[in-house]
């Protein structure tokens, strides 16, 4: 009896295996009634979870203008359409205030918001489970068009090495090295997005910015950087190790915001190259900032250069202190608190740097000042005015 119910066992998650890839499962969320992981959105449980977790303001409800050409049936949005804007983001319970505001923010300046689709990737392990982040997703944002995928953390747990810094060695801060795996092959382009950011221009200019030869992402690129300083010293002495960069012109970059053709990335097997270097490094420390370095290795020198102003990153300030910064010269399209400081934190905490208020009009979290909301655009946009040259 025990031999037959242990046959029944791996029978049964052998055919799992079969029908999910080996790196997350979905839960599939349209624009119509919440629904939990089972699918059928009678669950209790979810519900009575959803609604503890559920702090956040629903948000307004964007619509596409007369000018937005839509084709496909607003009650059956397809996760596989490429008339879509396709943005990836990570959702989890830490940045979960974060990613609110991002994806606020992207439908607020979208020119068509309900052309835009949604992959959320969520822990497998976080104290608000996928199905929960799947039900307050949809109660914030009723009329969305999103997936929740569910990240299989032991994909790359054994690869991560420590960083300078806790909070860069979550597993979910690996998920974008999958993405070609998690999402449908069907997705043939993406926008990756960290949690930390605020779109204020049209999502639909960054993604047809044209990937020019073979390129596989385009990223703001910043060669005015010591790029040395990303690799210890034990790399750039090993002449062997140091060879990768000899017949290309590395510039840093910023893994928070990537355009990717995605039907590249699997050609050329990105995600084994990735994962290659960071097998190296734990076995010999080459690096010491987390999930940065290993892109940098594949991919600098070889990126499709978009402008500046898709991210002004730095405004967390650096990976130790977070002390306040300014937005470099320049119009700005896309700003990024990426370091240690975090908008929502710092104005939580009453030590909320000057760029942090033009993050808090995008912030949906119930206990704020509702009055704020009638001065919305004019906040955002004068306070933006006063640092920079906005949306030239």
């Amino acid at each position: 009896m025990l031999s037959f119910r242990l046959y029944a066992a791996v029978s049964f998650l052998f055919s799992v295996s079969l029908l999910f890839p080996p790196f997350c499962i979905g839960i599939r969320s349209f624009p119509t009634r919440a629904i939990d992981a089972s699918g059928d959105g009678s669950s209790d449980d979810a519900s009575s979870a959803a609604a503890a977790w559920s702090r956040f303001s629903e948000a307004p409800d964007y619509r596409n203008g007369a000018e937005c050409a839509t084709s496909f049936n607003r009650e059956m949005v397809s996760s596989c359409d490429a008339s879509l804007v396709h943005i990836a983001m990570t959702l989890d319970s830490e940045y979960l205030r974060g990613s609110v505001a991002a994806v606020h923010s992207v439908l607020k300046h979208a020119s068509c918001p309900e052309n835009v689709f949604f992959h959320f990737i969520a822990a497998e392990f976080d104290p608000a489970s996928p199905r929960v982040l799947t039900q307050l997703v949809r109660s914030t944002f009723p009329s969305l068009n999103f997936k929740v995928y569910i990240f299989r953390e032991d994909t790359v747990i054994n690869l991560i090495s420590t960083s300078i810094r806790v909070a860069l060695e979550n597993p979910l801060n690996y998920a974008r090295n999958y993405l070609g795996d998690i999402l449908g092959r069907c997705v043939e382009r993406v926008i990756y997005l960290d949690s930390d950011v605020l779109v204020v221009d049209d999502i639909h200019k960054l993604w047809n910015i044209s990937l020019t030869g073979s390129r596989v992402i385009g990223a703001p690129e910043y060669c005015h950087a010591n790029f040395t300083k990303y690799f210890t010293d034990g790399f750039w002495s090993d002449p062997v190790l140091s060879r990768v960069f000899a017949t290309r012109n590395p510039c840093y970059f910023n893994t928070g915001v990537m355009v990717m053709d995605l039907v590249r990335w699997r050609e050329g097997n990105f995600r084994k190259k990735i994962e290659n270097w960071m097998e190296l490094q734990r076995k010999r420390r080459i690096y010491d900032l987390g999930s940065l370095p290993p892109f940098l290795l594949v991919f600098a020198g070889n990126v499709e250069a978009i402008d500046h102003r898709w991210n002004q990153h730095g405004l967390g300030g650096d990976n130790v202190r977070g002390s306040c910064r300014s937005l470099h010269p320049g119009p700005v399209s896309l700003l990024h608190w990426s370091g240690k400081g975090k908008p929502w934190v710092r104005l939580e905490s009453k030590k909320a740097c000057p760029l942090d208020h033009v993050w808090e009009p995008y912030d949906l979290y119930k206990h704020l000042n509702v009055a704020k909301y009638q001065s919305f655009s004019s906040i955002s946009a004068s306070t933006l005015i006063g640092f920079s040259s906005y949306l030239s």
